[in-house]
């Protein structure tokens, strides 16, 4: 049994042993991390200033600009422990003093400093790999945007050497947006659908390749010399929120995306949480009709089936009798889909329904589980209001416990596939950051 230290909010009480020991939890991670092979979660530091460090450096990444003193306040740390660490961190490049004129007392005195990321610390690129067509980003350390491109494709699973042709064609296009040599960029990260692991840089399985158990990390680092870092895309939108949304101030929150296929996102304690394998928070693959809908996954009765935008486009050929026209994508379907539900067209309206009520069940599932301090629902398929109208919210409150707690508040971000690439962006920031912290260089040769 273990015990919460009420006075540090990074001690555990340990009664495992049968005596009782003040352990970080910090190091329980690292040490559990490393009997699954991989790697500590948080780079080896000092121990007294291991995981006061990475908060530190977190808090001044995630408000932007913040005085010392505050810094000192909301981390319940001594100022002097602040201000050591904070300087440790302008040391490694990793933040930067800024002055900031007080409140009404502008031109007057000496200005206020407060701490920000060093936006010039490095730069990275992030794409994001789907069904219908790639985007990609450049950001600074801040997460500021350099230069964008978007790729179109035609839909269907690629060849590996096809995939690194594409990812490769469209850095370039974005570097040269840039003015910047691509070995400038200090590493990529890359989000795809499907099931991916993370620490080993595999996609084992997803709609946009052909085979499966593909190494795409090694792959894309060694065609474009770069470091590369993989994830599933709905994980991406979620650190996009992490650290440049509304989930900057939250330690806990959800991320629902809805576009050619359902994802989750889910952070745990400031981070991404992904299971045992790192392959879990698979909600558009949660079951909700047995001998259903097939999926694209290759099973039937999948949440993904009966909401994703494949899923209303099979319903639309069905029930209007609309034949799929050759050339025709399923945008273009779906916008007169959805043209017909808002003209009044009863059939239309009731396919949007449908999705809407199993998007309820899913919904319902995620706070039944984890009870997140927020939901964001994103992805272009939230522009179809349908989907999260109000009778559809109401159902997933009837089909959640009933606890007398409210449930958590639900905001519906109905970005595009750029949002997307801009979290794959973070997923290359945060290797960046560690590295720096681990006191590695901010490049990492290609293998």
């Amino acid at each position: 049994m273990r015990r919460k230290s009420s006075h540090v909010p990074t001690i555990w009480v340990d009664f495992s042993s049968g005596t009782e020991e003040i352990v970080p939890q910090v190091q329980k991670d690292d040490a559990a991390a490393a009997r699954k092979g991989v790697g500590p979660l948080i780079p080896p530091l000092s121990e007294a200033q291991r995981p006061l460090r990475q908060q530190v450096f977190e808090r001044v990444r995630a408000a932007g600009l913040i005085p010392r003193v505050q810094l000192a306040r909301e981390l319940a740390v001594s100022p002097a422990s602040v201000t050591t660490i904070t300087q440790d961190l302008i040391e490694t490049g990793l933040i930067e003093e800024v002055a900031a004129p007080r409140d009404g007392e502008a031109g007057r005195g000496r200005p206020a400093v407060a701490l920000g990321v060093r936006a010039d610390a490095c730069r990275v690129a992030g794409m994001k790999l789907s069904d219908r067509e790639h985007t990609c980003v450049i950001v600074d350390f801040a997460g500021s945007l350099i230069a964008d491109d978007v790729i179109p494709r035609r839909p269907g699973p690629m060849a590996l050497d096809d995939l690194l042709d594409a990812i490769e064609t469209l850095l370039d296009r974005v570097c040269a947006k840039a003015g910047m040599p691509r070995a400038d960029l200090s590493a990529i990260g890359i989000g795809v659908p499907g099931f991916v692991d993370v620490a080993e840089g595999i996609v084992l399985w997803s709609s946009v390749l052909s085979e499966r158990q593909v190494p795409l990390a090694a792959a894309a680092q060694a065609r474009l010399g770069l470091s590369a870092i993989i994830d599933n895309d709905a994980n991406l939108v979620a650190l996009a929120e992490l650290w440049f949304g509304a989930g900057r101030g939250l330690s806990d929150f959800a991320v629902v995306t809805i576009e050619h296929g359902v994802g989750m996102g889910f952070v745990m304690n400031h981070r991404i949480y992904r299971g045992t394998h790192r392959v879990g928070m698979e909600l558009g693959h949660t079951k909700v009709q047995l001998d259903g809908a097939l999926c694209r996954c290759g099973q039937r009765g999948c949440l993904e089936a009966y909401v994703a935008d494949y899923a209303l486009a099979r319903e639309a050929t069905t029930a209007l009798n609309w034949g799929h026209k050759e050339g025709q994508s399923i945008a273009v379907l779906l916008e007169s889909l959805y043209d017909h539900a808002k003209a009044g067209n009863a059939t239309a309206r009731s396919i949007f329904r449908r999705a809407g009520r199993y998007l309820a069940v899913g919904l319902a599932n995620v706070v039944n589980l984890f009870d997140p301090a927020l939901i964001i629902l994103s992805g272009e398929r939230m522009r179809y209001d349908y989907l999260y109208a109000a009778e559809t919210l109401a159902e997933m409150d009837n089909l959640a416990i009933a606890t007398g707690r409210p449930r958590p508040p639900i905001e519906i971000h109905a970005w595009g596939d750029l949002l997307w690439a801009h979290g794959a962006a973070a997923l290359a920031l945060s290797e960046v950051t560690e590295r720096i912290l681990a006191g590695q260089p901010r490049e990492m040769a290609a293998q």
